[in-house]
C-alpha cells in the first residue's frame, strides 16, 4: 500500500490519497493547484513528483522573502503569512483588467505606496508596460502556464530581468500586499514581488522615493517639482504641463510634512494624479480641478473639496455631478490653490515616442541621440568634491563634443561603491552635482576654465540618484564634471547625454607617462616577456597599498637582461571600455636574501596613481637583474584577468630578416580524416 501525499499552501493539512501496489510506480502530476507531491512508501521513504509549476528557489516562499533585519512591522505578521497562487485566491485570474482604471493600485500592510504610484507609468504607457513584462500576458488557463514571470528593472543604465514564480503572499486567502481595484488581475502583486526579488526582500521596499521607481521602471528621465515655493509664474507654468501632459505622463504628489486638519493625508505618503480638468464655477472662474488616488484605497480628503466639502457648491449640479461619478475607490478631487498649500511635491515621469526615445516635456522635441559612459570617485585619486574643494579638479571629467546646435539633458546617476545593484542602499546616497563649461578642446587651461562660471550646472548637489541639467549646447566641445559634495565620497556614477542633434561624449583619460626624452635617440632592439594574471576575489585581489591585503595580488618575476638601458612595462585588463577597474603596479628588486620578502620594501618603480584604462604603461630605468611586478587594481576584492607585458631596449641590434608571411593552414577535422 502506498500513500499519496499532496501539499499545498492552499490547504491547511496535507491531503492523503492511497493507492495499492507492492512496486513504486514513476508517475507525473500537472495541476495549477498543488505545489509539491510526494508518494510516500509505507516505510516512510519520500519520492519527490513534479507539479509542473516552476518553483523559483532564489526567492522561496518563506520568511527570508519577506524579511531580512526584522525593522519593520511586517515581522510581527510572519507567522501568519501564507503564500498562494493566483489560482487559488481568484476563480477567473488574469494578468490585466478589462477596464485600466481598475488596474490601479491599491496598498496593503507594506509600507510601498511610493512603488505603487510609481507603477502608474506602466498604465500610461504601453512601451513601458511591455519593457516590465517583455514576454507579454498570459492566462492561467492555458495548458502551458508554469506560474513562472519575468519583469523587468532599469538599474544603473541597464535593464535586468528579475525572474519569480507566481506564489503570492497572503492572510488568510486574500493578497497582503498591494493589489488592484479588480482584485481579478495579477499584474501589480507579481511586479512588486519581483521589485520585491531585486531589492532582496518585501521589507526593503518599506519606504522609499516615487522618483526612484519610476527610473527603475521606465529607464528614462524623472522630475521633481517642489510645491508652495516656487514663484506664481513658475507654478502657472508648471500646471499648465501637467495638464497637457495628463494623458502621457504619469504623474504623483506626495506629503513630506504633518499638516493640521488634513492629518488623514498621513505623514510621508505618495498619491497618484490620476486626472485633471478644466471646470467653469457658477460664476464664471475658471479652476483647475486634480484628481487624486489614495493607495490605501479610501477617501481621505476632507478639505474644500471632500464628499461633504463647501467647495462642491460652486460648480453646477451637472458638474459636480460629473466629477463624482468619475471617481473610483480612494480617488478624491481638489482644487489647485488648496493642492498646493496641502502637498509639497509632483514627481512625473517624461513620456517616450513610438521609437523609444524620451520626448522632452517642455519643448516636445525627440531626444534622439543618446550618449553615455560609466565612471568612479575614488579616494585619494577621483574623488575630489565640490567646488568648495580645492581637489576639485582632480574629479572624472568627459568631453562631450555638440556636433549641431541642440538641446541637450545632461544625465548623472549615482550608485554607491558598496551598492551590490541587488539592495537598495537608501542611506548611502551621496549629495551630487554636475557642471558643464564651454572649451577650446585644444587650448584651454583647466584651473582658468574650472574657476569661471559653467554654461550650466546644478545650483546644489542633492541626495538623488537621478539629477539632470537641461539647456541648448552650441557647436564646439564642453567640459563635464560630475562631483560629490564632500571630497573622498567614494562611489560609481553612470553619465548620460540625451540630445536633439549629434553628440559624442568621452572620458578625458589621465595622461600617459611622459616618454624619456632620450628613448628614440638610443640604438637597440626590443625584447619582449608576456605574463598571464588574474586577481581573485579572496585569493589574489589584494587592491592597492592603501588595503592590508596588497601582499595576496600576483607577483609576476621578470628578468631585465644585460647590457639593457630601458624597460618598458604595460598592464592591460581584460574588460570593455565602459567596465574598466582601476588598475595600477609597482616593481620591487628580489633581493639576494631568501628570507626577506620582495614587497617588504619600497618599490623601485612605480605606474600610479591607478587608473580606469584597459591599459596602462610606465617607462623606466633598471638594472640588470631580478624583479617582481605587482599589479593591483585600486580597490581589492575585484575581479579581472590581466596581462603583463615586458619589453627590454637591449643594445643589439636587430635581424633584418626576409622572410614573408605564408598562407592561412586550413585545419582538417578528426572525423573528416578518419572518414
Amino acid at each position: 500500500m502506498y500513500m499519496v501525499c499532496v501539499f499545498s499552501s492552499a490547504l491547511p493539512v496535507p491531503t492523503c490519497l492511497y493507492l495499492s501496489g507492492n512496486v513504486p510506480v514513476t508517475w507525473s502530476v500537472y495541476t495549477s493547484r498543488y505545489d509539491a507531491v510526494f508518494v510516500c512508501a509505507a516505510k516512510g521513504d519520500m519520492l519527490p513528483i513534479s507539479s509542473g509549476l516552476f518553483v523559483d528557489a532564489e526567492f522561496p516562499a518563506s520568511v527570508s522573502s519577506l524579511v531580512r533585519g526584522a525593522c519593520t512591522p511586517l515581522s510581527l505578521l510572519c507567522d501568519r503569512i501564507t503564500w498562494l497562487r493566483p489560482q487559488e485566491i481568484s476563480a477567473s485570474p488574469r494578468l490585466f483588467p478589462k477596464i485600466a482604471r481598475d488596474g490601479l493600485g491599491k496598498q496593503g500592510i507594506l509600507g510601498d505606496c511610493w512603488f505603487i504610484c510609481a507603477c502608474s507609468a506602466l498604465q500610461k504607457c504601453e512601451q513601458f508596460l511591455h519593457q516590465a513584462f517583455p514576454h507579454g500576458p498570459c492566462a492561467w488557463t492555458d495548458p502551458g502556464y508554469i506560474g513562472k514571470f519575468t519583469c523587468r528593472f532599469w538599474r544603473f543604465g541597464h535593464w535586468v530581468d528579475v525572474t519569480i514564480d507566481d506564489r503570492l503572499p497572503c492572510l488568510g486567502r486574500k493578497l497582503c500586499f498591494s493589489h488592484c481595484q479588480d482584485q481579478n488581475a495579477f499584474w501589480l502583486p507579481l511586479l512588486e514581488k519581483a521589485y520585491a526579488k531585486l531589492h532582496g526582500c518585501y521589507e526593503a521596499l518599506w519606504a522609499g522615493q516615487v522618483a526612484d521607481a519610476l527610473l527603475d521602471l521606465t529607464g528614462g528621465l524623472v522630475e521633481r517639482w517642489p510645491l508652495g515655493a516656487g514663484e506664481q509664474a513658475v507654478q502657472e507654468r508648471m500646471f499648465n504641463k501637467i495638464l497637457e501632459l495628463k494623458e502621457r505622463c504619469a504623474m504623483s504628489c506626495s506629503v513630506l510634512h504633518y499638516r493640521k486638519g488634513v492629518s488623514e493625508l498621513g505623514e510621508f505618503h505618495a498619491f497618484t494624479i490620476t486626472d485633471i480638468q478644466l471646470v467653469v464655477t457658477k460664476d464664471g472662474q475658471e479652476l483647475m480641478m486634480l484628481c487624486v488616488h489614495n493607495p490605501w484605497g479610501r477617501s481621505c480628503w476632507d478639505g474644500s473639496w471632500g464628499k461633504s466639502g463647501q467647495g462642491w457648491n460652486m460648480l453646477s449640479p451637472q458638474v459636480s455631478s460629473r466629477l463624482k461619478s468619475e471617481m473610483r475607490e480612494g480617488e478624491f478631487w481638489v482644487e489647485k490653490s488648496e493642492f498646493i498649500r496641502n502637498f509639497d511635491e509632483i514627481t512625473m515621469a517624461f513620456p517616450v515616442s513610438e521609437k523609444g526615445h524620451v520626448i522632452n516635456i517642455w519643448s516636445g522635441m525627440s531626444l534622439a541621440f543618446t550618449q553615455e559612459v560609466h565612471g568612479s570617485w575614488l579616494k585619494g585619486l577621483s574623488a575630489g568634491g565640490s567646488r568648495n574643494n580645492a581637489t576639485f579638479p582632480d574629479n572624472p571629467k568627459f568631453w562631450l563634443r555638440v556636433r549641431e546646435q541642440s538641446e541637450v539633458y545632461l544625465v548623472l546617476n549615482q550608485r554607491p561603491l558598496h551598492d551590490t545593484g541587488s539592495a537598495q542602499n537608501k542611506d548611502s546616497l551621496f549629495a551630487i552635482g554636475l557642471h558643464a563649461w564651454k572649451v577650446e578642446k585644444h587650448k584651454f587651461n583647466l584651473n582658468k576654465t574650472l574657476s569661471s562660471s559653467p554654461v550650466v550646472g546644478t545650483s546644489s548637489h542633492s541626495y538623488d540618484r537621478q539629477i539632470h541639467l537641461h539647456g541648448e549646447l552650441s557647436l564646439g566641445y564642453h567640459l563635464l564634471v560630475p562631483s560629490t559634495f564632500l571630497r573622498d565620497s567614494e562611489g560609481h556614477f553612470f553619465l548620460r547625454v540625451l540630445s536633439t542633434g549629434r553628440i559624442n561624449l568621452s572620458e578625458i583619460t589621465p595622461p600617459r607617462p611622459v616618454p624619456l626624452p632620450w628613448e628614440d635617440k638610443t640604438q637597440g632592439s626590443w625584447e619582449f616577456q608576456k605574463l598571464h594574471g588574474i586577481w581573485e576575489k579572496g585569493k589574489s585581489a589584494g587592491g592597492s597599498r592603501n588595503f592590508p591585503s596588497y601582499h595576496i595580488n600576483p607577483s609576476l618575476p621578470f628578468t631585465v637582461p644585460k647590457g639593457c638601458h630601458l624597460v618598458k612595462l604595460t598592464l592591460r585588463q581584460q574588460c570593455d571600455a565602459e567596465n574598466c577597474l582601476a588598475i595600477g603596479f609597482h616593481v620591487y628588486t628580489v633581493s639576494g636574501k631568501k628570507h626577506l620578502s620582495p614587497l617588504s620594501g619600497e618599490p623601485c618603480a612605480s605606474c600610479v596613481p591607478h587608473c580606469h584604462s584597459q591599459e596602462v604603461s610606465q617607462l623606466c630605468v633598471l638594472s640588470p637583474g631580478q624583479y617582481v611586478l605587482v599589479p593591483s587594481t585600486y580597490l581589492p576584492e575585484q575581479e579581472s584577468i590581466f596581462t603583463a607585458t615586458i619589453a627590454a631596449k637591449v643594445d643589439r641590434k636587430p635581424i633584418q630578416s626576409q622572410e614573408t608571411l605564408g598562407r592561412q593552414l586550413q585545419e582538417v577535422c578528426v572525423i573528416s580524416v578518419m572518414k
